[in-house]
C-alpha cells in the first residue's frame, strides 16, 4: 500500500472531480505511480465513505472505472435548477434491441431480428453510433456474422456497475422478457439522464406500421 494513504485518496478524489467521465483504475494508478490493486482498494474505500455520508455526491463503479454522480432522489431539484430540462429518450425499438443485446450477448443481428420479428439493422447502427453497444466478434454460424454486446457507456447511462446488475429474468416467461427489459431500461434512462430529447427514429415508425398490418 502507498505510504501516504490520505494524500493518495485526496488525489483520487480530485481526479474524479476533474475527469468528468469515468476514471479507470489503470489511468489513476499511472497518475499516482502506484499499483493498480492498491488504487482499486482506495477507490472502493472512497466510494464507501461517500455512500456512508449519504450526501449529494456519490461515487459509482462501472466495471474498472469510477465516476462522481448525483443520487437519483435529488433529480427533481436538479431538474428545477436546470430548467428547461430535456430528457434524452430512446425509441421503444432501440430499447427492445438494447434489452435483447444486454441479456443475450454476444448476439447476432439475425438472432435479434428473430426475437423481434422485424429487421433491426437501423436500430443497431444507431446504438453503435451512440456507443451503447459494440461489435464483440464473429459467430461460428454460416457467413460468420458479427456479434454484439453492451459497452461501459451503456452501464454508465443506465446506472449499472456491471452487466451482473441487470434484473433477474428467472421469474418471467420468455414472451414477456423483451417487453419487461425494455420497460426496465426506459425507467433507468429517466432516472439517470438529463440531456437532449431524441425523437423516435424512422425505423420506429416503420416498426409500428409493420406491427399494425
Amino acid at each position: 500500500m502507498m505510504q501516504n494513504k490520505k494524500a493518495a485518496m485526496s488525489a483520487l478524489e480530485s481526479m474524479l472531480f476533474i475527469s468528468g467521465e469515468p476514471l479507470d483504475v489503470k489511468s489513476a494508478a499511472g497518475a499516482l505511480d502506484a499499483d493498480r490493486k492498491d488504487v482499486l482498494e482506495l477507490l472502493e474505500e472512497l466510494k464507501s465513505e461517500y455512500d456512508e455520508k449519504q450526501g449529494g455526491i456519490r461515487i459509482r463503479r462501472i466495471n474498472d472505472s469510477f465516476q462522481l454522480v448525483t443520487p437519483a432522489e435529488n433529480n427533481v431539484f436538479i431538474e428545477k435548477l436546470c430548467t428547461p430540462v430535456r430528457v434524452k429518450r430512446l425509441s421503444q425499438s432501440a430499447l427492445e434491441v438494447l434489452a435483447i443485446i444486454a441479456y443475450q450477448q454476444p448476439v447476432t443481428r439475425g438472432e435479434i431480428d428473430s426475437i423481434r420479428g422485424i429487421k433491426s439493422e437501423r436500430v443497431i447502427d444507431n446504438l453503435l453510433n451512440k456507443d451503447l453497444i459494440k461489435v464483440t466478434g464473429r459467430s461460428d454460424a454460416i457467413g460468420r456474422p458479427y456479434t454484439y454486446g453492451t459497452t461501459d457507456q451503456f452501464l454508465m447511462k443506465f446506472g449499472f456497475s456491471s452487466i451482473k446488475d441487470l434484473p433477474d429474468l428467472d421469474n418471467f416467461d420468455e414472451d414477456r422478457q423483451t417487453r419487461f427489459t425494455a420497460d426496465q431500461l426506459e425507467g433507468a434512462v429517466h432516472e439517470t439522464d438529463h440531456q437532449t430529447q431524441e425523437e423516435y427514429s424512422e425505423e420506429e415508425t416503420l416498426s409500428n406500421q409493420n406491427h399494425s398490418q
